[in-house]
């Protein structure tokens, strides 16, 4: 029986715990801005609405609640744009991680096919073909692909690691071009709502699907809105034909979503208020990161969104993360992302004010 796991790049993360331990024995502690894990409270309403279903003996439903499905349409309605989506059009999952190391292989993907993501990217697009035994490939620009064998393509805006947004026109283009050939689109728009120099748009959209879900997912988390990462709150919008087929095979492999996290991710989505209260959390983080780190020497590329500067002082990206950790902070690799970040790094905002305040006291020195 052979291992699975010899199929997989090593886990990045593994890599970077010599630099961790350097950087957590600085006197004033380590600032962790490598992982980009919420540290702020989960809010008031969204626990008790957990707490309040917290007497849940019964086995939940793969589909979740119809008070779910009415969240997740009414939310992608109000909030994407989205039009006429009916329940058959919404998918609960248990964390959109999971939803990405896993859909090649739901979806019957192996040996011949090709999926498709950015060059620069979240390691588990790739990580998610090569468990499917699929091809994975790159590129810069989604229409310039070969079209032959490709039966997935991944986008991701706003992008991790890079922060870049894609403009609806890319979208629309990209989302026809598709459509010619016969590929399905995922969208990974997790960080849809922490646009600061943009305005993310989701394929959901009708300016970019032009009013059908033929050929089109979109992908959503609570996990950095709603600071929910702890909960594994997700789900997926778009074409019902795709999602169909993906919750009969989701029922047999029983990825539910816990009975008190549906509830909880009910009232997450029907308020904004702590959404726009952690965005500004966020933007006071970002702002002093940004002006710290470009005094200190660095150049920020992209970084119009999402929770990361993606930066770069013109140097191999390993000498950067060395050189940071014996400051006590701590940053991500650029080559974590692929092979074109080798000169730069990502740089987190979800430390604490604390934290954050403690990073820029130390850049100045």
């Amino acid at each position: 029986m052979g291992a699975v796991s010899a199929r997989l790049p090593v886990f990045p993360w593994d890599r970077l715990e010599p630099y961790k331990a350097t950087a957590a024995a600085h006197a004033d502690g380590i600032v962790d801005l490598s992982v980009g894990t919420p540290v702020d409270p989960v809010p008031a309403l969204i626990q008790k609405a957990l707490a309040d279903a917290s007497d849940s003996p019964g086995y939940p439903t793969v589909w979740g609640t119809p008070a779910l499905r009415d969240a997740l349409t009414g939310w992608a309605g109000h909030r994407l744009g989205a039009t006429d989506l009916a329940h058959e059009n919404v998918l609960p999952v248990v964390g959109s991680k999971e939803l990405v190391a896993w859909l090649p292989t739901q979806l019957g993907l192996g040996a011949g096919d090709k999926v498709a993501h950015p060059r620069l990217a979240y390691p588990t697009y790739e990580v998610g073909a090569r468990l499917a035994g699929a091809e994975p490939v790159v590129y810069d620009t989604p229409w310039e692909l070969d079209p032959a064998g490709l039966k997935l393509l991944w986008l991701n805006s706003p992008s991790n690691p890079t922060g870049r947004v894609l403009s609806a026109e890319d979208l629309r283009r990209t989302v026809a071009w598709a459509r010619e050939h016969g590929i399905l689109v995922f969208s990974d728009e997790c960080y849809l709502e922490l646009g600061w120099e943009a305005d993310p748009v989701s394929v959901l959209h009708p300016e970019v699907n032009g009013g059908s879900y033929d050929g089109i997912v979109a992908v959503h988390s609570l996990s950095k809105r709603s600071n929910l990462a702890g909960y594994r709150a997700a789900f997926i919008a778009g074409d019902a034909a795709v999602l169909g087929e993906l919750l009969q095979i989701r029922k047999h492999g029983g990825m539910m979503i816990p009975a008190p996290v549906q509830a909880a991710t009910v009232a997450a989505l029907g308020d904004d208020a702590h959404v726009a209260e952690q965005r500004e959390r966020y933007a006071r983080r970002r702002t002093a990161l940004r002006t710290a780190f470009e005094a200190a020497g660095f150049r920020i590329e992209h970084s119009e969104a999402s929770l990361y500067l993606w930066a770069t002082r013109d140097e191999p990206c390993w000498d950067t993360v060395g050189d940071l950790s014996k400051r006590g902070i701590l940053v991500a690799p650029g080559d974590f992302y692929g092979t074109a970040g080798e000169r730069f790094v990502r740089i987190a905002f979800t430390a604490t004010d604390e934290r954050v305040d403690a990073a820029v006291r130390r850049l100045a020195d």
